[in-house]
């Protein structure tokens, strides 16, 4: 890099991202549309039966959608004939090898235009079925590298990972490196970690089920089950997580010459600038207990207060890696795991996530089905897991007892439906606690040197004020008074 702009560097690529329909992906799309629309092609690829449906589900699904609209004002009546000219889509599927594409003569096409892939695909459920986060977040991840081998003027591959493979924390304030995996590592030292019987014992969980006659519904919730426990028992909380390690390390340990780039965000949040402010799809980790506290059906949760939560902008992470691809275009990187965090320069902490949550929702609250205004509870933030059940159980469950004893003793009816249903919940929400606690209670931060020497190396040659991704340049009430929650609000919850 000697001058120019980012934006140059781009100009004349051929681009494959993996995962468009996903939440950063889109941010990604729009963006590189919007900065170099001298882009050779965008190449697609989405889950679809051919490639015009998988047209159609870009257009319903990520052209349409809000994020481009500063796009469709730009390009006006000429904006469907750009998209034409500058994508591609691509049906195909990430866990299938060859990324399951079938034309042959596209496929060439591909090998021989590609300079650039970035896999943003991923299953991001914590307790996803196990076959399907191993598909895509683990096999997915090594399909995308061995189609990258075989592109001829390949340079650059970004794998998007989650700060969070590195498990939980031991001690108070550990700071976690920007370091790869070693092939078969573990965070228990007392197991054995080996990818290939990980996929051996998923085949043989699934045919035991399949031989057993069991409904789908039954395998579903029978392979989320075995995902936790193979996840827990070499040491990370959930199965997210745990196939994301498991890609890392594939891909780490077979990138021959390929240049390899790893961008582990934290928690993704809202767009803080770029198109425009507070643009979200999904509600994902924290923004689930916002809605929950919102709408009045989450009165507590379980966590520390003096947890830093690790939040990012998903323009911030956009903007890293379209960074980390420009500086690494013509050369392989020494150091190639960056974290996309907040937690070492700019903590935000769940003391301030909860007052802020409860300072928005008490000015901007809900109406409810009746007109009424939804009454939110008391910032009631529970310590501990054992705690937070032992709350449930005083504050739901043993009333639902003696309401049912009641029920049975005197009026001689059948066990109704509202208590059914009310214990179902709680069942629930113990597991949703359960799964989401390690991170309510994370006491580690995470190490950005790679990422601060990446700001420093594109600030010393490009001045961009689009591309910044700066944590210490947020603030943090402002962005989630004024920015993050509102935007949840309007697209994420409608």
């Amino acid at each position: 890099m000697n001058s120019g702009t980012i934006q140059s560097f781009l100009k004349g690529k051929s681009i494959l991202v993996v995962g468009t329909t996903g939440f950063l992906a889109k941010v990604f799309v729009e963006k590189i549309l919007r900065i170099q629309p001298e882009i050779q092609k965008l190449y697609l690829l989405v889950r679809a039966s051919n490639n015009d449906f998988a047209a159609q589900r870009l257009q319903n699904e990520v052209f349409q959608t809000d994020l481009f609209a500063l796009l469709r004002d730009k390009w006006s009546e000429k904006f469907d004939s750009f998209i034409t000219e500058k994508v591609m889509a691509i049906a195909g599927d990430i866990a299938v090898e060859n990324l399951g594409l079938k034309d042959e003569n596209l496929k060439n096409t591909m090998f021989q235009e590609i300079d650039i892939i970035v896999n943003l695909a991923a299953s991001t459920k914590f307790d996803e079925r196990y076959d399907i986060s191993m598909g895509v977040n683990t096999i997915g991840a090594l399909h995308v590298l061995n189609f990258a081998k075989r592109c001829y003027k390949i340079k650059v591959v970004v794998h998007t990972s989650t700060a969070y493979v590195c498990g939980e924390a031991n001690d108070e304030k550990e700071i976690f490196q920007e370091k790869s995996f070693e092939m078969g590592q573990t965070l228990k030292g007392t197991s054995n970690l080996n990818i290939q019987t990980e996929m051996n014992l998923l085949e043989s969980k699934l045919a035991e089920l399949r031989e057993m006659n069991v409904d789908e519904n039954t395998i579903k919730y029978a392979m989320k089950d075995y995902g936790i426990e193979r996840a827990n028992l070499h040491g990370w909380p959930n199965t997210y997580v745990f196939t994301k390690a498991m890609g890392e390390m594939l891909v780490v340990n077979q990138k021959d010459n390929i240049t390899l780039i790893i961008i582990r965000p934290t928690i993704v949040t809202g767009t803080i600038n770029d198109p425009f402010p507070g643009w979200i799809e999904g509600a994902r980790t924290m923004d689930s207990v916002i809605r929950g506290y919102g709408l009045g059906k989450l009165e507590s949760f379980a966590g520390n207060l003096n947890t830093i939560l690790d939040t990012i902008p998903a323009d911030f992470v956009v903007n890293c890696i379209i960074t980390a691809i420009v500086v690494h275009l013509d050369q392989a990187p020494k150091t190639f795991v960056y974290h996309i965090s907040s937690s070492l320069r700019n903590p935000f902490t769940v003391f301030d996530f909860t007052n802020i949550t409860c300072d928005y929702f008490s000015k901007n609250p809900f109406i409810n089905q009746n007109g009424k205004l939804i009454v939110i509870s008391k910032r009631l933030w529970i310590s501990s897991l054992a705690i937070f059940n032992s709350y449930l159980t005083i504050r739901y469950v043993l009333p639902l007892k003696v309401s049912n004893l009641v029920n049975k003793m005197f009026f001689c009816t059948p066990q109704d439906h509202t208590y059914d249903d009310k214990e179902k919940k709680i069942r629930m929400l113990q597991r949703w606690v359960k799964l989401y606690i390690p991170y309510s209670c994370f006491k580690a931060i995470f190490d950005d040197t790679n990422t601060e020497n990446l700001r420093r190396i594109a600030n010393g040659y490009i001045k961009n004020e689009e591309l910044d991704f700066d944590p210490t340049s947020i603030d943090w009430t402002n962005y989630m008074m004024n920015i993050h929650i509102p935007g949840l609000v309007k697209y994420a919850m409608k």
